[in-house]
């Protein structure tokens, strides 16, 4: 994939049109496949899969290889005999009145939540059958992250959300008798909760299959850091910098005042313990990794100068700013990752402070970085996000990412003599609008792959961007309508993917 040029669009699954308050994975997900089929795409990018928690941030999930419940698809479950079109009806007029182009969180999870435990008791009484035994393999063969996860939900939901270091400290410090005592409380509850993976699981690798039977790769995203409270921290405590006494973070991650935010973000994440990783051949890391290679094609791992050196804020702070840059050991880690699993089709997120440091260690496993248009109109003419300067061909040239905002946004935000340096640089804009000059530019770049949002696609303002980083009102929400993506727009894309020789070979 790499090594030739292709073209994609990022979109988030819940950003797809459903009469369910939120995208799933169900018609809307083909739908948009086949208008990527149609346009010539060969890639759909997306954020983390992973089950979301307060502020439904992708990025602070409960589990680095479990996938969100909320993307389930209802019609799907339908479809498999689980749920009554009662059922289906219901769901759908309790959205009826709703906005279509927002993801409705609360109403969301207070609506499919009951249908998901209908499902899953439909399937208890379900007769041994070839599904079942679908279930049952699945369990036994993710038992190595599934088991832990299903009994950390279940746990979190005995005690009524809790962290998890604010459990029991025989539980929260994973005490074997303690673990086994749980285990038979809450059986019923962590089967429950290894049905729900099983049917993302099932429903995603269809969806997974069907793209990739027409061309299309699916791009996924790896934060390089996991939610304090999450199964990953709690079942691993030892791999991460914690207080031994209370389990909070001794060391929290972030990044220092950049382009986003003059404090810095301070994201509050446990910092690894790069040593203890590095005793155990970085298996917690190896296992992600191909975990991770069971969902996607292609995958990003976000903040990779995090590899290199990494901003650790000491325990108590409430900004990024007091923090202080510590090495990491991402070179012997890479070593050991490719031994194990050989080349592999990730990216590295390098954008922010970056040194030559970082860079050495992303050319040395020939890790494609990012070049971001919307950064590339703000100093002199050397700035690397300027497409004359890109260096080699292995990169992807993007119009924004999803903490930009939307190209027509960024643009109507700049002042009169910054939007006079993009257009003199582009030579003017085209009669389609900015949205579609910048999206002309990154098609036309050395680069061997460009992606843009879908938001680029469609011409959306500043409304329709899908996060803000360093705030926590109204992100992650956006969804297209289902109108939204024509033919005319599939027809203009192709033809353009056609002109700058991105088409499918």
């Amino acid at each position: 994939m790499f090594d030739r040029r292709s073209s994609g669009i990022l979109l988030h699954p819940t950003s797809l049109p459903s009469p369910y308050g939120i995208g799933d994975l169900g018609e809307g997900a083909y739908r948009f496949v086949d208008f990527l089929h149609s346009s010539d795409q060969q890639v759909w990018q997306i954020l983390p899969l992973g089950p979301t928690g307060s502020g439904n941030s992708p990025y602070l999930a409960y589990s680095a290889l479990a996938g969100n419940p909320l993307l389930i698809s209802l019609d799907i479950l339908y479809g498999d005999g689980l749920l009554t079109e009662e059922d289906i009806n219901q769901a759908q007029e309790v959205f009826t009145n709703e906005n279509p182009l927002r993801v409705h969180f609360d109403p969301v999870i207070k609506t499919k939540l009951p249908l998901l435990r209908k499902a899953f008791d439909t399937f208890q009484e379900r007769e041994e059958d070839e599904y079942k035994q679908e279930f049952d393999q699945f369990c036994h063969d993710y038992a190595y992250w599934l088991e832990n996860y299903s009994l950390f939900m279940a746990l979190k939901e005995y005690h009524g959300g809790a962290a998890w270091f604010q459990w029991e400290k025989d539980i929260a410090k994973r005490e074997p008798e303690a673990i086994h005592k749980w285990q038979l409380k809450l059986g019923n509850e962590m089967f429950y909760h290894k049905f729900l993976q099983f049917s993302f699981f099932r429903q995603w690798c269809q969806l997974k299959t069907y793209a990739n039977e027409r061309g299309i790769q699916i791009f996924g995203d790896i934060p390089i850091y996991v939610a304090h409270d999450s199964v990953d921290v709690w079942a691993n405590q030892s791999i991460f910098r914690l207080d031994e006494e209370t389990g909070a973070a001794a060391s929290m991650a972030g990044v220092p005042p950049d382009y986003f935010s003059e404090t810095g973000q301070l994201w509050g994440n446990p910092v690894y313990d790069w040593k203890a990783l590095e005793k155990s051949n970085f298996a917690w890391w190896v296992q992600r990794i191909k975990g991770m290679l069971e969902y996607v094609d292609i995958m990003r791992i976000d903040h990779f100068r995090g590899f290199e050196s990494f901003w650790a804020v000491p325990q108590g702070e409430t900004t990024a700013m007091n923090g202080k840059w510590v090495k990491a050991l991402g070179d012997e880690f890479f070593t050991i990752l490719e031994k194990e699993l050989g080349t592999l089709p990730i990216v590295a997120e390098d954008l922010g402070v970056i040194t030559p440091e970082v860079e050495e260690l992303r050319d040395k496993f020939k890790f494609p970085g990012m070049k971001v248009l919307h950064f590339a109109f703000d100093s002199d003419r050397a700035n690397g996000f300027l497409p004359y300067n890109y260096d080699n061909r292995n990169c992807v040239a993007y119009t924004g990412t999803h903490d930009n905002d939307t190209t027509v946004g960024w643009f109507e935000k700049r002042s009169f003599e910054d939007r006079k340096k993009v257009v003199d640089y582009l030579g003017g804009i085209c009669n389609e609008g900015i949205h579609w000059s910048l999206i002309r530019l990154a098609l036309a770049s050395v680069a061997n792959m460009a992606i843009f949002p879908v938001q680029d696609l469609l011409g959306l303002g500043t409304t329709s961007k899908m996060n803000t980083p360093g705030t926590v009102e109204d992100n992650w929400s956006w969804r297209y309508g289902e109108n939204d993506l024509t033919e005319d727009v599939a027809q203009h894309l192709q033809y353009l993917t056609y002109l700058y020789g991105r088409q499918p070979q």
